[in-house]
């Protein structure tokens, strides 16, 4: 007797094409239907039964009416190029570089982007709002819907808005549950920060223990006195990005934490703080060590060498099978976007990039001080455009602390403390990279707008602002955001880099941020804050700075707090 439903492997194989090398997506239950779409030459996406309304990536749930009744959609598979870079920097087996790595929404709603190569054309060619149509690529078991231009082209399409229009964030900004504030209760008062280098074959946890003595014995405490303890991003597989996690940190220095924290999903890579300031003020801790470490140039050294190696297998990513698989990718197609949509240039983040290397000449942690021009931002080759090595921040290995202690216990310590004016966390947008905000980094407009929401001060009051720049574009969407120039008014505002100098209106990235000091991941610019507050950063402080805004993060949750000195 046979069973049909028995399937013979021999058959299931000659379903498969062969691998081309770059990472497939992992098909599931939930996604099978758009992985395989190519089987039969017919995109499909999934549906909300309820609304009608596609959903993308795939959910148990409709974002827009809650309903649960989802089903999938044929689709045409024409949409709008709603943005895009010419990936030149990274390469993958079976993706060499260039490829263009793009974004675009489907005709039957808009709202719906996705991650795609573009194919069949010539990229010089590539504008925003050409008509595009899919193209399938088996690559083993699955269909790569990639697109190409279609026949018809006429005049660019409008391009599909934001989901959320960038000036209506402050409309999204949810009330304040009471006008008791938090902040009032906590301070900064113990800075620390490790040896910072390129390749410095240290250990992560060696570099960790650096930061933190420094910064307890910076606040004139003991390791006795800190009974709370929170890191970014914690355990996990996060290869260079993390020490191992505050477990690992409390066995090595022999703590005895009342409150712990670590991970990945909080306010940005400085989230650990604000973290803190929650815990402080409740109760939990007086004093707690807060840390952000990285060893990512050791770790890609190793990596060279065999003596640690990458993880294997499919990938959950939505935009890895496309190639999109560095942060990079995303926020060129948001910079690019910008540039389209506002007039902003390469030369309006140049002038960011400028600008950090300026004060990282004055700063002898930072790993690059040389002098930088204009023509050597614009010649430097390309990465992912419109992005050039000098966009893109510097992979380094180093650690920094932060103390946060008890309002009340802060005025009794060896340094000034560091009050907290307010904290911006709010989710507005999408979560998913690519479902965001397209013309500004996704995740800094809500927690900047939520900022403004719990103070009385306003953006003219801040002495000193500290800007997330994991690329030149991540300062110019916190600039924006956080009201110093209006949404879209940013190439204005940078023009000859007067306005962000340590003697413009609004000094920016002191100690030389992220592009020129070093990929601290946020916590070198709380750290830099702090050291301008406190008027001790010797060549490159800002004459009387008295409130400093530090933001971090962005693409995953952003967070940003408002510091005042104690005067």
């Amino acid at each position: 007797m046979t069973d049909s439903a028995v399937v013979d492997p021999a058959d299931k194989e000659k379903d498969k094409a062969p691998k081309s090398g770059r990472p497939l997506p992992q098909v599931t239950e939930q996604n099978r239907f758009f992985w395989t779409a190519g089987a039969d030459g017919t995109l499909r996406i999934q549906e909300c039964e309820s609304c009608s309304a596609l959903i993308h990536p795939p959910q148990p749930v409709c974002r827009y009416c809650r309903g649960h009744r989802m089903g999938v959609r044929e689709v045409s598979g024409t949409a709008t190029l709603a943005g895009f870079t010419v990936n030149h920097r990274f390469g993958l087996p079976g993706l060499p570089p260039p490829y263009v790595v793009a974004q675009v929404a489907i005709d039957e709603d808009p709202r719906v982007r996705l991650t795609t190569n573009i194919v069949d054309c010539d990229p010089e060619t590539l504008e925003l709002g050409r008509r595009m149509e899919v193209v399938f690529q088996q690559d083993d078991d699955v269909w790569l819907p990639l697109f190409r231009p279609a026949a018809e082209q006429g005049t660019p399409a409008r391009l599909p808005e934001d989901e959320i229009e960038p000036e209506d964030f402050r409309k999204h900004v949810r009330p304040m549950a009471s006008r008791e504030k938090f902040e009032d209760r906590v301070a900064l008062t113990g800075v620390g920060m490790s040896e910072i280098g390129r390749r410095l074959m240290r250990t992560p946890l060696d570099l960790t223990i650096e930061a933190c003595e420094r910064a307890v014995a910076d606040a004139g405490l003991t390791l006795d006195d800190i009974d709370g303890i929170a890191s970014y991003p914690g355990a996990g597989q996060v290869g260079g990005f993390g020490e191992g996690g505050v477990l690992t940190v409390e066995a090595a220095l022999g703590l005895n934490p009342t409150w712990h924290n670590g991970g990945i999903e909080t306010f940005g890579p400085g989230g650990s703080v604000i973290a803190a300031m929650i815990a402080v003020s409740s109760g939990l801790a007086r004093h707690v060590l807060c840390y952000r470490t990285l060893w990512e140039a050791t770790h890609a050294e190793l990596l060279k060498r065999g003596e640690i190696r990458p993880s294997g297998g499919r990938t959950a990513s939505w935009m890895m099978p496309f190639g999109g698989i560095s942060a990079a990718h995303t926020l060129a197609q948001n910079a690019q976007r910008h540039f389209h949509r506002y007039g902003t240039t390469r030369e309006t983040l140049g002038w960011i990039a400028l600008n950090q290397r300026a004060n990282a000449a004055l700063n002898p942690s930072a790993i690059y001080r040389d002098p930088m021009t204009m023509d050597d931002y614009l010649n430097a080759r390309a990465i992912t455009t419109p992005f050039g090595l000098y966009d893109c921040d510097v992979p380094c290995d180093g650690s920094v602390a932060v103390i946060v202690s008890a309002v009340d216990a802060a005025r009794d310590l060896a340094k000034p403390p560091v009050l907290v004016e307010a904290v911006g966390t709010q989710i507005i947008e999408r979560i998913e990279w690519d479902q965001s905000t397209l013309t500004h980094e996704p995740q800094v407009l809500g927690p900047a707008a939520h900022l403004w929401s719990r103070t009385d001060l306003r953006p003219e009051d801040v002495d000193v602002a500290e800007l997330y720049d994991g690329f030149t574009f991540n300062c110019l969407s916190w600039i924006e955001a956080l009201g110093f120039c209006g949404i879209g008014e940013a190439k204005d505002f940078l023009d000859g880099g007067h306005n962000i100098a340590r003697d413009g209106v609004l000094p920016v990235n002191t100690h030389g941020g992220q592009l020129s000091h070093g990929r601290t991941h946020g916590m070198g610019l709380i750290h830099e804050a702090i050291v301008q507050l406190r008027g001790e950063a010797g060549e490159r402080q800002v004459p009387g700075a008295r409130v400093a805004v530090a933001a971090t993060g962005g693409l995953s949750p952003g967070g940003a707090m408002l510091l005042r000195a104690d005067v």
